[in-house]
């Protein structure tokens, strides 16, 4: 019995020490949500003014927008990249498991159509795709807690230059998209070609205003255009790490709160433990007395 108890005590100290991790562990996680949140929130405004511009320049230009990142080249190269968003630490749930499911199945439906070439960030895609033997032809392994806009940029422009040569016939993201704090999505979001801007995108009013554009609105387009190709990827990045940093608060809460609970029961079968002893001993004190009576 001492041995019972014994054990118990060791058990409740190993919770207590998991409990206080992950506490620590979710007001981390939290921190850091709050702060990309707010940051995933200023680009999002920044992209959509971006949109509005742009809808804005094809209305003045009536709709008749030609541009290299609006086509898939012709002829048509017959290959297409894919770049998945991972993390590169667990503990954050189901979040790189339905990013990687999304991913392997996006890939194999691409496959059938041509040549594919898998691109990705995170530790956690580059195990999941060695242990299912597929090809990766770039790791993208300076993205780490944060996204920086100058390293997202140089890998939009590679993007652009690959697919305005004509190398790629599309380019599109696998990552996690925030929607709200209990909705968060595994989707495959276009990059490449551009969807031709909207000519009734420009404002809320319904596009009525009307500007005085200097430069002329094509040579304006050719500059705004490969930046709501980089502000889309870079807000891809933001929401995929929004959601990995509240996955991971949710799962060290959900852990915090498992642990208390087995604390509470361990608690619960230590007092059994003890009572029982303490009885045992009392029977065999009274046992041996009435024994030597």
């Amino acid at each position: 019995m001492a041995g019972k108890i014994r054990e118990i005590k060791a058990r409740q100290k190993a919770v207590g020490n998991i409990q206080r991790i992950t506490k620590t562990m979710q007001m981390i996680a939290t921190a850091r949500f709050q702060a990309m949140q707010r940051r995933a929130t200023e680009a999002q405004a920044y992209a959509r003014k971006i949109r509005e511009v742009v809808g804005e320049l094809a209305s003045a230009v009536a709709g008749e927008v030609s541009h290299p990142l609006l086509a898939a080249p012709e002829p048509a190269a017959g290959r297409r990249l894919m770049l998945v968003i991972s993390s590169n630490r667990g503990l954050c749930g189901g979040y790189n498991a339905n990013i990687l499911r999304e991913s392997l199945r996006e890939y194999r439906r691409l496959q059938a159509d041509g040549q594919v070439d898998l691109e990705i960030v995170g530790k956690k895609a580059q195990s999941f795709f060695k242990f299912n033997q597929v090809p990766v032809s770039a790791y993208h392994s300076h993205f780490g807690d944060t996204a920086d806009f100058a390293d997202v940029d140089a890998l939009a422009q590679r993007y652009i230059d690959a697919f305005t040569e004509g190398r790629y016939d599309a380019v599109q993201v696998v990552s996690m998209r925030f929607h709200t704090m209990s909705r968060q999505t595994a989707e495959t979001t276009p990059l490449l070609p551009l969807e031709p801007p909207a000519a009734d995108a420009g404002s809320a009013g319904g596009g009525t205003t009307l500007y005085e554009f200097s430069p002329e609105p094509e040579e304006l387009l050719n500059e705004l255009l490969p930046v709501t190709v980089k502000t889309a990827l870079f807000q891809a990045f933001n929401e995929a790490l929004v959601s990995e940093q509240l996955a991971r608060m949710v799962a060290m809460k959900a852990a915090t709160d498992a642990a208390g609970k087995l604390k509470k029961d361990l608690s619960r079968q230590f007092n059994r433990a003890r009572q029982t002893a303490i009885t045992t001993e009392l029977s065999e004190i009274i046992g041996g007395a009435a024994a030597i009576a």
